[in-house]
C-alpha cells in the first residue's frame, strides 16, 4: 500500500480507501443479514494496507465497521463518516447533528471521528449548512469529538460541482469528497485548483460506476453522447469509442483504467472503492496501486471527455 498526507489535516492515509456505501454497502444492500461477510471484507481491506474507512449514518454500515475495528490500534486508522442533512424545517437542526455524531460514535465504538462530513450537500443546501450546521460542526471539533470537518457533494444532482465551487471560495472545509472520473473530469478545472491552493484533503468518489463496470452500459452511454454530438468520433472507433484505452495501455479492464486515471490526478489523495466481493476488492486495490495511464491515452480521454461536466457514470 502507498500512503499520502491528506492535505492540511496531516493525516497519513492509504491512497485506496474502503467505501462502505455505494451500490453494495459491503454486500449488505441486498442481504442485510450478511454482517459477518461485511466484517470479513473490512478485515481483508485492512490486511491489504487500507487504513481509510468511509461510512455514513445513512449506509447502515457503521456498526459493522465498529465490529471490524474493535481491538485495533485506533490511531492507526482514519475513520470517515457522514451526517445526513437535517431538514431546514427542523426546529433544532443543530441538535440533530450532535445526536447523529453521538450515534455514530456509539456504532463505531470510538470516542472521536477523524473526518465528520455533512452528507450530499447540494447548491440549494449551502446557505442553510453555512448558517446553521457549520457552527455546531466547529464546536464539536473544538470539543475533540471530531478532528476535521468534511463535506460530500451531491454529485448526482450537481455533477458540475456548483456547491463545492461556492464553498471552497470561503475555505470552510478541511476535507471534501468529489465526483471525478474518466467520464467527468470537470473537477480538474473547477475544484482541484482550489483544494490544492487551500490545502484541502480530497476524497474521490464515483471513480467507477455502471458505465465503467458494465460494458453494455458504457456502449449505450457513448452511443448517446455520439448521437447528441456531445463527443466527437474523430480518431476513434464509434462502435468501441473507449477501446483505445485498453489497446494503448497495459490496463486489463475499464475499471482498472478508471482507478488508475483517478489515482494519479494531481490533487486527489484517496480513491474510494466499494464492493461486496473480496476478489473485486483485491483487484481494485491492485489497480489503484498501478502506474499512471500512458500520456497518449490521457490526451485522447481529455479530447473526448475533458469538456464534459454532466455525467455521473451511472
Amino acid at each position: 500500500m502507498e500512503y499520502i498526507t491528506l492535505g492540511k489535516t496531516g493525516l497519513k492515509v492509504s491512497v485506496a480507501g474502503l467505501g462502505c456505501g455505494g451500490p453494495s454497502r459491503l454486500g449488505m444492500r441486498n442481504d442485510p443479514q450478511s454482517a459477518n461477510h461485511a466484517i470479513a471484507l473490512l478485515k481483508q481491506g485492512l490486511d491489504l494496507g487500507i487504513n481509510f474507512l468511509d461510512t455514513a449514518q445513512t449506509y447502515g454500515t457503521e456498526s459493522v465497521v465498529g465490529r471490524a475495528i474493535a481491538g485495533l490500534q485506533r490511531d492507526q486508522l482514519v475513520i470517515s463518516t457522514k451526517k445526513t442533512l437535517p431538514s431546514e424545517d427542523d426546529p433544532d437542526p443543530e441538535t440533530q447533528v450532535s445526536k447523529g455524531l453521538e450515534q455514530s460514535l456509539k456504532f463505531l465504538g470510538t470516542d472521536y471521528i477523524d473526518i465528520y462530513h455533512l452528507h450530499g450537500v447540494e447548491p440549494k443546501d449551502y446557505g442553510f449548512v453555512k448558517k446553521r450546521l457549520l457552527p455546531v460542526m466547529s464546536r464539536l471539533k473544538e470539543e475533540g469529538k471530531i478532528r476535521f470537518i468534511g463535506v460530500t457533494e451531491g454529485f448526482v444532482p450537481d455533477p458540475s460541482h456548483h456547491m463545492l465551487q461556492s464553498s471552497l471560495d470561503e475555505d470552510v472545509w478541511d476535507v471534501v469528497m468529489v465526483g471525478f472520473s474518466m467520464l467527468n473530469p470537470s473537477a480538474r478545472k473547477t475544484i482541484l485548483p482550489l483544494t490544492m491552493e487551500n490545502g484541502v484533503g480530497v476524497l474521490n468518489m464515483f471513480a467507477v460506476r455502471r458505465a465503467l463496470s458494465q460494458p453494455q452500459r458504457l456502449q449505450q452511454l457513448c452511443a448517446e453522447l455520439i448521437a447528441s454530438k456531445t463527443i466527437s468520433t474523430d480518431g476513434i472507433d464509434p462502435s468501441d469509442p473507449l477501446g483505445f484505452v485498453l489497446q494503448m495501455s497495459d490496463a486489463a479492464s475499464f475499471p482498472e483504467a478508471a482507478y488508475r486515471f483517478c489515482r494519479h490526478e494531481p490533487g486527489i489523495h484517496v480513491v474510494l472503492t466499494g464492493t461486496g466481493n473480496p476478489e473485486h476488492l483485491r483487484e481494485n486495490v491492485t489497480a489503484i496501486l498501478k502506474p499512471p495511464l500512458p500520456e497518449p491515452v490521457l490526451r485522447k480521454l481529455d479530447d473526448l471527455f475533458g469538456r464534459l461536466d454532466s455525467l455521473t457514470g451511472n
